[in-house]
């Protein structure tokens, strides 16, 4: 059995956020600069609202965030299940969920691309299919799929950490040949591991010299954004990854809905 997903292992933490008085002309050249089309609007630490794209090009001009910014929210609590998180960005039609810790602290940010990863947790053919389609559809390029074995030196991870008793799983099926094979993107010259972060670690830490993988090849070099966040986080090599012998995990949180009360208490 594989353990259940929380925001907490996919969201990211490192967030661009602006706050009520930032300039909305500079919140143009954020968007021009950094790629992302909405910012979480955080005052004091706490988060009061979002701002997006759409604010500034549908909205009565303001020449601060204050005067655009939505402030009712939908937003995570950071031990909310992947399930749940992503069920409720679909059906809300949101892409990017602030997440908040119980004081209403700006804590991480989910997005679609996350819940996309979290999805291919269990490698099953299909879902390495449904990977390498996601990855030709958000580049607009045409990948191979190989099942092959990769040096487990040249593996780049994305991931943080890892748990204890669930390594101790993977070795265990490593040692058996029962492991399903870790994802892998080739781009460029590098080979950025997906999913499979336990089976490659257990890996590793065997002295095994290499892990077999599903290889979807980009075909050239694209920078991706799991890529870049693991250049944040520092993490380059399995020794960059935390082990937490910890496996206690909160209970779910329910999504929170700032002043979800549609108009009612507004008077």
């Amino acid at each position: 059995m594989g353990k259940k997903s929380f925001v907490k292992d996919y969201m990211t933490k490192d967030v661009i956020s602006v706050s009520p008085d930032t300039k909305t002309d500079d919140i143009i050249k954020l968007m021009q600069k950094s790629h992302h089309n909405s910012y979480p609007v955080v005052e004091d630490g706490k988060l009061v609202g979002m701002v997006t794209a759409f604010d500034i090009v549908a909205k009565e001009q303001s020449d601060t965030v204050s005067g655009i910014m939505s402030t009712k929210l939908v937003v995570a609590n950071q031990n909310l299940s992947i399930n749940d998180a992503s069920r409720v960005m679909f059906r809300r039609g949101i892409s990017r969920m602030p997440v908040v810790d119980t004081d209403g602290t700006l804590v991480g940010i989910i997005t679609n691309t996350d819940m996309v990863r979290s999805h291919i947790e269990r490698s099953t053919p299909n879902k390495v299919e449904y990977f390498k389609k996601t990855m030709e559809q958000l580049y607009g390029i045409k990948t191979t799929l190989k099942h092959m074995r990769v040096e487990t030196k040249k593996l780049r991870p994305t991931q943080d950490r890892v748990y204890a008793d669930e390594l101790e799983g993977r070795a265990y099926e490593l040692e058996k040949g029962l492991a399903e094979p870790a994802i892998v993107v080739k781009t460029g010259d590098r080979w950025i591991l997906v999913d499979g972060h336990h089976r490659a670690v257990a890996s590793a830490q065997r002295g095994y010299e290499t892990v077999d993988s599903y290889v979807v090849d980009l075909g050239k070099d694209i920078k991706l954004g799991m890529e870049k966040t693991a250049d944040k986080a520092g993490i380059r090599t399995f020794d960059d990854i935390e082990i937490i012998d910890d496996d206690k995990h909160p209970l779910i949180a329910l999504t929170e809905s700032m002043q979800d009360q549609e108009s009612k208490g507004d008077h």
